[in-house]
């Protein structure tokens, strides 16, 4: 959808609804940052946890 578009159907929008969109806007944001949070954390750790992850004593799991 163009943002052309997208502004016209704003622009018809009542107050109401318009405040209803841009809660809806701050939920998508939030939970976007939420997200970026969550991966850069599981990039951090990887390294912590490639010992644990790559050793001969668990190597038969590797297989399951």
């Amino acid at each position: 959808m163009a943002q052309d578009t997208l502004l016209k159907k704003l622009q018809c929008l009542p107050p109401e609804r318009l405040a209803e969109v841009e809660d809806f806007v701050d939920f998508l944001t939030a939970r976007d940052q939420d997200q970026s949070l969550v991966d850069a954390a599981m990039r951090m750790s990887e390294a912590s946890f490639q010992a644990v992850w790559e050793n001969t004593d668990d190597a038969e799991y590797d297989d399951l």
